[in-house]
């Protein structure tokens, strides 16, 4: 695909690193990784609506530039849980994006998080403007699995009902659900 200066493709891959599309070697040392960079990227990341590269369904604007992108299951990756004091107080956060955690970190409310039982793959909201649904990085998935709870159904393939997260248990809403496809 030829592309003119004004455009470039770029691809996330699963494990959260942005690399130029045509990219002939995707690895740790060809990928995009500084901070500021990522964090502005994700900022203006959202959904392609020019009509133009439907293969690429998001866009991420720079001025006069459109970045098209591609990813191999969401845009946006949480990374990383996080604790903060704030007046007194800790509260957990997810970092996305591998970005800076002042400008990529949400609130994380342990009752959105969602496992679906297909993919086995586990994911947490994100902007509506995105489509409402992120993917928690592997690793962190693999983190949190430990705190799920499986209390209405003897089904191996059911999703959890339950998260025990800080010494509270709480329902798991799976309003997710709806907005993900669980054929991957």
């Amino acid at each position: 695909m030829k592309h003119d200066r004004s455009q470039r493709v770029e691809r996330l891959w699963l494990q959260l690193k942005l690399f130029l599309d045509d990219a002939r070697i995707k690895n740790f040392t060809s990928c995009f990784k500084e901070k500021d960079f990522l964090a502005f990227f994700f900022k203006q990341l959202q959904k392609n609506t020019t009509n133009r590269y439907p293969e690429f369904p998001y866009i991420s604007p720079c001025g006069r530039e459109f970045n098209y992108i591609r990813c191999d299951d969401m845009p946006i990756v949480y990374t990383e849980l996080l604790t903060k004091r704030i007046d007194g107080a800790s509260r957990d956060f997810l970092l996305y994006c591998n970005g800076p955690e002042k400008a990529m970190s949400v609130c994380f409310e342990p009752e959105r998080l969602c496992m679906l039982p297909r993919s086995g793959r586990l994911y947490y909201p994100t902007r509506e403007s995105l489509g409402g649904v992120g993917l928690v990085k592997s690793a962190l998935a693999i983190q949190l699995s430990k705190h799920f709870e499986y209390r209405e159904s003897r089904d191996p393939d059911a999703s959890p009902t339950h998260f025990n997260w800080n010494g509270r248990c709480y329902l798991l809403t799976n309003e997710l659900v709806r907005l993900t496809n669980d054929d991957v």
